[in-house]
């Protein structure tokens, strides 16, 4: 049996990029991370998370927080490189195509979190419909170029939460693949 110990590490927002970056459009999530840490500087109620490949060890993390951010590609059957947001319920259905039969999802995580009754109130995925999920270590074209507009979602978002995130000096919001 598997027990995590929680302690009284209780985050009040967490933001986990998901995806593999070895994989082409699989590795958005990671790609619009790393656009927040570089262009916005956050408070330590907001805990940005590399989440990779992490699978079930993301768990604590997401059982820790009162809401949710995940970033990652979203196979929702729009254009490549169309924004996609999503909200409550359906989170799970569109979630983390599995690049092995070994791979835990994204998916099952979340289930798990729910079924011991600590999934986050608010849950939120921001990403884009992928393009190419093969060997490659860039986005397509189409993918990039949404990675601003995916960043200004969760800037909003946080906005909104009451987490007003700072824009570090000399930052632009600028695509960095």
């Amino acid at each position: 049996m598997l027990t995590w110990n929680h302690g009284s590490k209780k985050i009040d927002t967490v933001v986990i990029g998901v995806g593999n970056p070895l994989m082409g459009d699989d590795g958005l999530g990671l790609v619009v991370l790393n656009a927040l840490r570089e262009s916005w500087g956050f408070f330590p109620d907001v805990e940005l998370i590399d989440g990779g490949t992490w699978g079930m060890n993301l768990l604590p993390s997401i059982e820790d927080a009162d809401r949710l951010i995940l970033l990652d590609a979203v196979q929702a059957g729009e254009v490549p490189g169309t924004p996609v947001t999503l909200e409550g319920a359906s989170v799970p259905r569109f979630l983390s195509t599995k690049l092995s039969p070994h791979q835990i999802d994204l998916r099952e995580v979340l289930a798990v979190a729910e079924l011991r009754g600590r999934l986050p109130a608010q849950l939120v995925v921001f990403g884009a419909q992928p393009e190419r999920v093969s060997m490659s270590q860039s986005l397509t074209p189409s993918v990039s170029s949404s990675v601003d507009e995916i960043v200004w979602s969760v800037v909003d978002r946080l906005a909104e939460w009451g987490h007003v995130p700072q824009r570090l000096a000399g930052a632009s919001c600028m695509n960095s693949v």
